[in-house]
C-alpha cells in the first residue's frame, strides 16, 4: 500500500515537475508506472548493440635502458651490454560504427603504440590499422584489416537532443574482465572544464565506467551511440559515479573525416580568439549572469571578420542554442560541417545582432613540417611554422610568429635536454626563426653554446645550452 503510493505519488511529482520544466520534451518521458513496468529489462537493447562493441589490445615495443652503461668504467669491465626490449600493452573499447569495419576508440588507447589488435564480441581478433588521430577530441578511427563481411555497427544518435536524466548505458571491456554492461542516467551536459581535450563539452553519467572502458559506447535507450566513454573523476581508480563521453556529435564529425580518406580532421576556422565572461566582466556589461564567449580580437582577414565580428562583442547562441562560455561555442563551432554557414547571435554594446559566418577551414600553407636530424639540441624534434591553422590548433594568438615542436620521442636528444611538445623557438644565437627552413640551418652549425629564446606557457624563456 505505501509502496504503491509512494509511486503515484513520485510519478505525478516527476511528470508535473518535467511538464511545467518543458512540456514538449517531457511528453514521451516519464517513470515506471506499475509493477509490471519495473520488471521491464534492457535485454533487447543490449542484445542488438553489444555485437558493435569491441576489445581495443595496443602494444608497444620499448627499450630498457640500463643508466649502468652511460659509466665508462663500467662500460670498461662489463661491456656495452644489449638494451632488453619489453612489450608494453594496454587495452581499451572501441565502437563498430562502420560496416566495412571501421572502429572508433580513444587516441590515449593506441597512442605510441606499434601494434593494434580488435577483438569482436564473438571472439574473433582482427589486426587494425590506425586510419585517423584526432588528438584534440582524443579520438581515433581504426580499420579492420582482411576484412570481408559486413560487421554490426552503431548508428549515431544527435546528441544536442540528450536530456539530463535520460537512461543510457555504458558498454565496455572494464579492468580487462570481458565485455560488460552498466546503466545509469545522464548526469549532466555540456560539461566544460573537465580539463581531458582541446573541445571541453562532455556528457557526464553515473553509468559505471571504469579503466578499459575507455573508447567503449554510450548507448541510448534507442540503441544508438550517444557518445563515446574516455574519463572519470575518481580517488581510487575505480567508477564513484562520475564518468564523462565525448558526444556522439563530435564523433560523427571524426568518422566523418576517416571516411573521406583526410589523415587529419577539418574543422571551421573562426578567426577569432574568444574569452570567458568573468562576474566583473559580466557587471560592467551590464549582463544578469556571467554567460557568453566574449570576443577579444579578430583576424583582419579571417572568417568572423569578413561576417562583422568585432572586439567587445559577446556571443550567445550559435544556430538557435546557446553558448554559455568559449568552450561550448569551440565544440558547437567545430561540430558545424564546412562549406555551409552559421548563424551567430551576438550582443553589441547592449543591442542583440545575427551574423552569418562562413565555415572555412584555416590557411595551412606553409606549414613544412620536418623532423631535426643535425647533431644539436633540437635533434629528434618535429617542428612546424606556425601558419593560421597551427595557431588555431594550438590555441595561440592569429599574429604569432616563429616556429613550434610538435612532437619529440622520449629518447630524443631534444627531449633530453628539456624541450616540449608545444615550445615555440623565437631565436637561435640571436637570429631570428621565422620558419622551419631558419631553425635547420641553425641546428646545422656547430656550436660550443647555444642561445635559444623560446615561448613557453606564454612566458618568453631565454636559455644557454653547451654544445
Amino acid at each position: 500500500m505505501f509502496r504503491a503510493n509512494l509511486t503515484a505519488v513520485v510519478t505525478a511529482l516527476c511528470i508535473g515537475f518535467s511538464a511545467h520544466f518543458n512540456p514538449a520534451a517531457a511528453q514521451d518521458r516519464r517513470v515506471p508506472s506499475s509493477q509490471a513496468e519495473l520488471r521491464l529489462s534492457y535485454a533487447p537493447i543490449v542484445q542488438r548493440v553489444q555485437p558493435a562493441v569491441v576489445n581495443v589490445y595496443a602494444a608497444k615495443v620499448v627499450q630498457n635502458r640500463n643508466p649502468l652503461l652511460d659509466d665508462p668504467i663500467f662500460r670498461r669491465f662489463f661491456g656495452g651490454g644489449q638494451q632488453q626490449e619489453q612489450v608494453q600493452r594496454s587495452l581499451g573499447s572501441g565502437v563498430i560504427v562502420d560496416a566495412s569495419g571501421l572502429v572508433v576508440t580513444n587516441v590515449h588507447v593506441i597512442e605510441g603504440a606499434d601494434q593494434v589488435k580488435v577483438s569482436l564480441s564473438d571472439k574473433r581478433e582482427f589486426e587494425a590499422e590506425i586510419v585517423l588521430k584526432d588528438s584534440r577530441s582524443d579520438l581515433a578511427v581504426l580499420r579492420l584489416k582482411d576484412a570481408k563481411e559486413k560487421f554490426p555497427a552503431l548508428e549515431f544518435t544527435n546528441s544536442d537532443e540528450l536530456m539530463v536524466g535520460d537512461v543510457v548505458m555504458a558498454i565496455g571491456n572494464p579492468f580487462g574482465v570481458g565485455q560488460t554492461v552498466t546503466h545509469g542516467i545522464i548526469s549532466a551536459l555540456a560539461r566544460t572544464q573537465v580539463g581531458i581535450t582541446d573541445y571541453q563539452f562532455f556528457i557526464q553519467t553515473d553509468a559505471a565506467i571504469n579503466p578499459g572502458n575507455s573508447g567503449g559506447a554510450l548507448v541510448d535507450m534507442n540503441g544508438r551511440l550517444a557518445g563515446i566513454n574516455t574519463a572519470i573523476y575518481s580517488r581510487s581508480g575505480g567508477s564513484q559515479g562520475i564518468g564523462f563521453a565525448i558526444p556522439a556529435n563530435m564523433v560523427r564529425v571524426v568518422v566523418a573525416s576517416a571516411k573521406s580518406g583526410g589523415k587529419a580532421v577539418k574543422r571551421p576556422w573562426l578567426g577569432a580568439k574568444l574569452q570567458a565572461v568573468t562576474p566583473e566582466i559580466a557587471e560592467s556589461l551590464g549582463l544578469r549572469s556571467p554567460s557568453g564567449a566574449l570576443v577579444a580580437s579578430v583576424v583582419p582577414t579571417g572568417p568572423a571578420a569578413k561576417a562583422g565580428l568585432k572586439s567587445s562583442d559577446l556571443i550567445t547562441g550559435i544556430d538557435g542554442q546557446a553558448v554559455d562560455d568559449p568552450n561550448a561555442f569551440d565544440y558547437r563551432f567545430a561540430t558545424r560541417p564546412i562549406g555551409g554557414t552559421a548563424q551567430i547571435d551576438v550582443q553589441r554594446s547592449g543591442k542583440p545582432l545575427k551574423l552569418t559566418i562562413a565555415l572555412e577551414t584555416a590557411p595551412d600553407t606553409g606549414r613544412n613540417e620536418l623532423v631535426v636530424t643535425a647533431r644539436s639540441p633540437f635533434q629528434g624534434a618535429k617542428v612546424s611554422t606556425i601558419t593560421p591553422a597551427v595557431a588555431d590548433e594550438l590555441h595561440l594568438d592569429a599574429d604569432t610568429e616563429g616556429v613550434v615542436i610538435t612532437d619529440l620521442g622520449d629518447d630524443s636528444p631534444a627531449a633530453q635536454v628539456g624541450f616540449q611538445k608545444g615550445d615555440i623557438i623565437l631565436a637561435v644565437n640571436n637570429q631570428k626563426i621565422g620558419k622551419t627552413g631558419d631553425l635547420e640551418k641553425a641546428a646545422a652549425v656547430n656550436q660550443r653554446l647555444w642561445r635559444i629564446t623560446l615561448v613557453r606557457g606564454g612566458q618568453q624563456i631565454n636559455v644557454t645550452l653547451g654544445g
